[in-house]
C-alpha cells in the first residue's frame, strides 16, 4: 500500500499558473506534475554528488518528559495547560 502525506508550498503565482497549465497540457494532476519534478530533482541531486552517502542525522535529546498530567492525546488539555503556563 502506498501512503502519501499532504502538505502545503508556498509558490510564486507565476510558477503556479505555468505548472497547473503545463498539468491540463498533459491531461494529469497537479499532483503528479509535481511528484515527478521532485523524483526527477532529488535523483540529480544523488547522481551529481557521486552516490554518496546521506549524512546521519545526529539527533540532540535532553533529559525531561512531558510535566505531570499532561496528555498530549487530549489537544484541549494541553492547549489548557499551556494556556496555564503564560
Amino acid at each position: 500500500m502506498l501512503s502519501r502525506m499532504k502538505t502545503t508550498v508556498d509558490l510564486p503565482d507565476d510558477l503556479f499558473i505555468a505548472a497547473k497549465q503545463r498539468a491540463a497540457e498533459l491531461r494529469q494532476p497537479l499532483r503528479a506534475l509535481i511528484e515527478r519534478g521532485l523524483r526527477a530533482e532529488l535523483g540529480r541531486s544523488t547522481a551529481a554528488a557521486g552516490g554518496a552517502k546521506p549524512v546521519a542525522i545526529r539527533w540532540v535529546t535532553v533529559p525531561g518528559g512531558l510535566p505531570a498530567g499532561v496528555d498530549v492525546a487530549d489537544r484541549a488539555a494541553m492547549h489548557d495547560w499551556l494556556q496555564q503556563q503564560r
